[in-house]
């Protein structure tokens, strides 16, 4: 979501030393044909991936553009709160996850300072200039122009610089993602550069990674994305059956467990999910069966029971993966025993 800034001009002599003659270079690193120039698939990749990361407090600022230097302040659903460091974060959490029906609110308190994608900070003075930070990171979004926080690259990595000619004039070693976001920001059209291969990348689900090319990079970054849009629509989706769940009240449809369908055991019980995670199951001589539950995501959709003081239902405590739900039936795997199953339907 950042405004895609230039950054304050740093030399590129600061940044890497020159071999003492192009024929020392050459002999030990040869000339490389698999160059790249500064608006190619490679240079974009790196400078993506190299962007300073603003999504640690999207709770708070709803953008992964930017994030808010602390202190600061804000209004969460009407209680205030002062962010003295990240600490201070699970309040703001804590507060937005109390219920799973309301609209939350965040009123950030101007001025404030915040840290864009480019590592440069500005300080914003009121709602207009924010909104504008906002619009520009949708903009990137858009164009395919923001950071890609998936994929973190290993440091140190080298990169060998060339002229037109695909003559190597040099290399220059990279040690932090700020530094490898100035270098590909700052990179001429006089020149070309390669990344010095093997490099290590870790992605999102804390796998790491060997990466030999420039084709590998793509190739690893294209499939990470891909995840990081299946976690997004995840995260809807659990937003989708929190609504449902908390609008309705369900029946036992199904309950099949060792092969045995069980769900006559629970046929005069209607289930009811409260906004506030708390669950209750009555029966028709007004009997209580009290408990919690928790809709979390990752690529999947996870519903988590757990009824106390009833042995029948707390056969049904389990971490539930939801294979499917629509307005009126909710169907669940167990995610330790696929033969176990339930299916909530809506009365």
């Amino acid at each position: 979501m950042k405004k895609l800034k230039t950054i304050t001009g740093i030399a590129l002599m600061t940044l890497f030393g020159f071999a003492s003659c192009q024929s020392e270079v050459d002999n030990e690193q040869g000339q490389n044909p698999n160059t790249n120039a500064a608006n190619s698939t490679t240079a974009n990749n790196l400078k993506r991936t190299s962007m300073y990361d603003g999504s640690s407090d999207d709770f708070l600022d709803g953008t992964s553009c930017s994030s808010i230097i602390l202190p600061a302040s804000a209004r969460v659903n009407g209680t205030q709160v002062t962010l003295f460091s990240q600490v201070n974060y699970q309040q703001v959490i804590s507060i937005l996850g109390q219920y799973n029906n309301d609209q939350d609110s965040v009123v950030l308190q101007f001025p404030l300072k915040v840290k864009l994608s480019n590592y440069t900070e500005v300080n914003v003075s009121n709602q207009t200039e924010y909104n504008a930070i906002i619009n520009a990171c949708s903009s990137a979004q858009s164009s395919g122009q923001n950071a890609i926080s998936s994929v973190n690259i290993s440091f140190p990595i080298t990169i060998l610089t060339y002229n037109l000619s695909v003559q190597q004039t040099g290399s220059v070693v990279i040690t932090s993602e700020q530094q490898l976001y100035t270098y590909m920001t700052n990179i001429s059209s006089t020149e070309l550069f390669s990344v010095n291969y093997p490099m290590s990348v870790t992605t999102s689900d804390g796998s790491k990674t060997t990466i030999s090319s420039d084709a590998e990079l793509q190739a690893t970054i294209v499939a990470s994305l891909k995840t990081e849009a299946t976690k997004d629509e995840a995260a809807q989706n659990s937003k989708k059956l929190e609504t449902i769940m908390v609008n309705g009240k369900f029946k036992v449809e199904s309950f099949v467990s060792s092969g045995v369908n069980s769900a006559t055991n629970y046929k005069d019980f209607t289930i009811d999910f409260a906004n506030d995670w708390s669950v209750k199951a009555v029966n028709n001589l007004n009997s209580t069966v009290n408990g919690t539950y928790a809709v979390s995501s990752q690529i999947e959709v996870f519903l988590k029971l757990n009824f106390t003081s009833n042995a029948s239902f707390s056969l049904l405590n389990n971490d539930w993966k939801v294979t499917s739900f629509n307005a009126t039936t909710i169907s669940l795997q167990s995610s330790t025993n696929a033969a176990a199953t339930l299916v909530l339907k809506q009365i």
